[in-house]
């Protein structure tokens, strides 16, 4: 396994596994790598440094595994905008459940009534949130990419 930095178009840059060098040529060339942060295709590989260990006699810095203090400092949340983004899925992820692709069907069913009203959030096709929203549901498109479908 190796970890790339990547960079997409809009300068955004996160970090993801692959099995290897050839591995991430290929989904890149398929268009299945991602901005983790806005979700565009066009991500290539970003300048990396080199990960040195310290001698023996030398405390262990901070590793890659230890939590950040707070959500919204990580490395994907540099700008304001980038942190109130961060935030806002944080806050969705917590109190709405995950319905995937059949958001529209159990959208309408709440709308209608045939459903207990809760919060949910998933995906839905272009023709089938216009037709929610000519129809009254009230839905809105998200600003970030369903963790399922990110890198």
């Amino acid at each position: 396994m190796i970890k790339f930095t990547l960079k997409c178009a809009d300068g955004h840059e996160f970090e993801s596994w692959f099995q290897s060098t050839a591995a991430f040529d290929k989904l890149r060339r398929s268009g299945m790598i991602s901005c983790a942060v806005c979700g565009k295709t066009g991500v290539e590989k970003a300048l990396m440094t080199p990960r040195v260990h310290a001698g023996r006699n030398v405390a262990p810095a901070a590793t890659e595994t230890e939590a950040p203090t707070a959500p919204a400092e990580t490395p994907l949340a540099r700008t304001d905008a980038e942190r109130r983004i961060a935030a806002l899925r944080q806050k969705i992820e917590a109190t709405a459940d995950y319905v995937g692709a059949d958001f529209a069907t159990r959208a309408r069913a709440i709308h209608d009534g045939s459903a207990a009203p809760r919060p949910i959030y998933g995906e839905a096709r272009a023709d089938e949130a216009r037709k929610l929203v000519e129809d009254g549901v009230p839905v809105a498109p998200l600003p970030f990419m369903p963790k399922r479908k990110s890198n």
